[in-house]
């Protein structure tokens, strides 16, 4: 793949774009083989490779410049363009329809007169380039408001926008053109403020303001609509993250246990893939936000008209599917150790840290028959994998999720021996 920011210096986020794209996955899988080398018995399937181009749903871009020239993208690494405004509104990572939101949204931020946080004007140096000027974090907290744009794209064409702004001093403004941002983006669904006041090096602040009618952005994902809210966690693959469900759904329905447990669920994904008729699913979560979004989502499909199919299955399977399906709001560890009866299978996701020992050691002593665990950090799965000695892996898929960069998913069956 080739990129002319990363061929200028501009931008190095890709940091395997030099190596083609079949020895980046050969490495990959090489090096959670290696990780996973003693379970001579595990079985590999075919990596899941989607496109290297125009695959993210979700942009994270840092605003710089000035309220009347603001810029989208990043701050420039090391190197000639170090400090300086880099415009990535062109990545080669986004797809045509989030590409084409950017224009209106920093049109916004001159419009609404949002000034971009921690940047003084653009300077001139002896080689007539715009270069930033150093600033003290006192003097920036002074200075600035807005910190990011982060922009999600439905599968349906649909975003969600959040502004991430040091206060909330600009909302009023931005209400204000909320209706002319409607006509210039017809497919926005979402848009919230999100305030983050502290000078630190953190993407989002525990507020959010929405200030659209809608609060959720409709993910469809191989027919089963998620629900995000702004703060919720979705893969950045809509196109990888969907063959992970129905990998994870392939094996749940091959071992057919009547209770499963998914630990970390999100808004639903691996819980509403694996659910099934006389099927007990319990989804755990610590964020009350995803599980309203999940628990939205289960009510929609118990109430699908006759004749709708979602999926491979119509409206009557659905409704006996998620009738045991509930979701709970709650810390993943503190459900399974509080929780008396084992369920035959769970589910894990936990963030890159891993789910750690104490519910490692919890799924070691249960009486738990089957695991799958999808990790984005292989070190801590195999770290995990170690505590757990009686699940044994039995299975795996590496799916690339992240092209152009080191890290992937992995998916590991695990069986009780």
């Amino acid at each position: 793949m080739q990129c002319p920011h990363y061929d200028a210096g501009r931008c190095r986020s890709c940091t395997l774009i030099e190596i083609p794209r079949p020895e980046q996955v050969r490495d990959k899988e090489s090096h959670v083989r290696e990780l996973l080398a003693g379970y001579d018995d595990l079985v590999w399937l075919p990596p899941v490779v989607g496109p290297e181009r125009g695959f993210r749903n979700k942009a994270k871009m840092v605003v710089t410049g000035t309220v009347d020239d603001p810029v989208l993208g990043i701050v420039g690494p090391p190197g000639p363009y170090a400090g300086q405004s880099v415009d990535l509104t062109d990545c080669g990572l986004y797809p045509a329809a989030l590409q084409a939101s950017f224009g209106p949204l920093r049109e916004l931020v001159m419009r609404a007169r949002i000034q971009p946080y921690d940047l003084s004007p653009p300077e001139a140096g002896a080689d007539g380039v715009a270069r930033r000027r150093r600033v003290t974090p006192r003097d920036a907290a002074r200075r600035g408001e807005l910190k990011h744009v982060l922009v999600t794209l439905s599968p349906d064409g649909e975003l969600m926008v959040r502004l991430v702004l040091r206060s909330t001093e600009a909302v009023d403004r931005i209400r204000k053109h909320l209706p002319w941002l409607h006509e210039q983006l017809p497919g926005l669904a979402v848009l919230s403020v999100n305030v983050q006041p502290a000078h630190a090096a953190v993407l989002e602040g525990d507020e959010e303001i929405v200030l659209t009618e809608r609060s959720t952005l409709p993910m469809r994902v191989d027919g089963i609509t998620l629900h995000l809210r702004p703060q919720s966690f979705f893969q950045t693959n809509t196109g990888v993250a969907a063959a992970l469900y129905r990998q994870a759904r392939a094996w749940v329905d091959e071992i057919g246990p009547t209770s499963l447990w998914d630990l970390y669920c999100g808004v639903g994904g691996f819980a509403l893939h694996a659910a099934a008729p006389g099927r007990a699913v319990t989804g755990i979560e610590i964020s009350a936000e995803a599980v309203a979004s999940a628990t939205t989502t289960a009510a929609e499909l118990a109430t699908l008209p006759p004749g709708a199919v979602v999926g491979d299955h119509d409206a009557a399977w659905w409704r006996d599917a998620v009738r045991e399906v509930r979701f709970v709001a709650g810390d993943a560890t503190d459900f399974a150790l509080g929780t008396g009866n084992d369920p035959q299978l769970v589910v894990v996701n936990p963030p890159r840290r891993g789910i750690g020992a104490d519910l490692a050691h919890r799924l070691e002593d249960s009486a738990v028959r089957h695991v799958l665990y999808s990790s984005c950090r292989a070190s801590t799965l195999a770290r995990d994998l170690a505590e757990m000695p009686s699940l044994r892996p039995r299975r795996a898929v590496l799916l690339d999720m992240f092209p152009q960069t080191s890290h992937f998913e992995v998916l590991v069956l695990l069986e009780r021996i």
